[in-house]
């Protein structure tokens, strides 16, 4: 059975989807994207896609349904109590690892493609400028074993403010997983790359969503606020909707990444490429 399986896996992984905007763009678009670059696999960090804070049933259900395969969190996790049933019940979404073990959920997530490659995700909090939580590099380093029994391929995804703490947990797992990508803040970086060993790194994604905002929320209430103090409803912008993150292809056999590549896909363009059908190719445009 080994010898059927694919030589390299081709996966993209989406950073924070933000509200209905990254919810509506994933459903419209990326069941044609997944086809037309014959993607193996979708990961996507789900924390904001509920209103911009957290994630509800109904939102994990179009999201999976749209082609998203394995789900990750953060902070935002438990914003909305509801999805507390699907944290326990599915395999393909999970908790911070590093979140305490009575916290509702999963320490990894995990699933088998078509081909039968078995893939596992490990979300885990960064402690610089966030709320308090165990330390990262031991939950990890305890979860690993586990992980490995299970899955040849392992992606991370670091939930962090400070880029220090991405770059640590980058430097302290290469080699021992096939990816360590930053999510969070909502700003995609310029420094994707192959650390030691055939680790994939970048130290953020980016978001899924609406990019004529401030991280997502519309721009007046927030201006006002930092100006005045006084308190105001940060809602979800609408504009210049897109989704942002990484291709990465992976060595089956070794789980070792043979690339990674920074992908953002514009609202406007993949409606001019697809005009309804699933049969265009689409075209990788890096973030400028």
């Amino acid at each position: 059975m080994q010898n059927n399986l694919p030589k390299c896996l081709k996966v993209l992984i989406l950073g924070d989807i933000v509200g209905t905007p990254g919810v509506n763009i994933l459903q419209t678009y990326l069941p044609a994207i997944k086809k037309s670059m014959c993607l193996d696999l979708v990961v996507a960090n789900a924390e904001n896609a509920a209103g911009g804070s957290g994630l509800t049933p109904s939102i994990f259900k179009k999201l999976k349904a749209a082609g998203v395969d394995l789900f990750t969190l953060g902070d935002h996790i438990y914003k909305k109590q509801e999805i507390i049933n699907t944290l326990i019940s599915e395999n393909c979404i999970c908790k911070p690892a590093n979140y305490p073990p009575s916290s509702p959920g999963r320490s990894f997530a995990f699933t088998n493609t078509i081909d039968g490659v078995s893939v596992a995700v490990i979300s885990l909090m960064g402690r610089t400028f966030m709320r308090p939580v165990d330390c990262p590099f031991l939950a990890v380093e305890k979860l690993m074993p586990e992980v490995n029994k299970i899955a040849n391929i392992v992606i991370v995804d670091i939930h962090a403010e400070a880029t220090s703490d991405k770059y640590l947990m980058g430097h302290f797992l290469k080699g021992k997983v096939s990816a360590v990508l930053g999510t969070h803040t909502h700003v995609q970086t310029a420094d994707e790359q192959i650390l030691g060993d055939g680790t994939a790194f970048i130290c953020d994604l980016g978001m899924t969503g609406p990019y004529d905002s401030v991280l997502g929320r519309s721009v007046d209430p927030v201006t006002a606020t930092t100006i005045s103090f006084l308190p105001n409803q940060f809602t979800v912008a609408s504009s210049d909707v897109r989704m942002s993150g990484v291709l990465l292809e992976v060595n089956v056999a070794t789980g070792k990444a043979n690339s990674i590549s920074r992908i953002q896909f514009f609202e406007k363009d993949l409606c001019k490429k697809f005009n309804g059908t699933e049969e265009k190719e689409v075209v990788l445009q890096p973030s400028i």
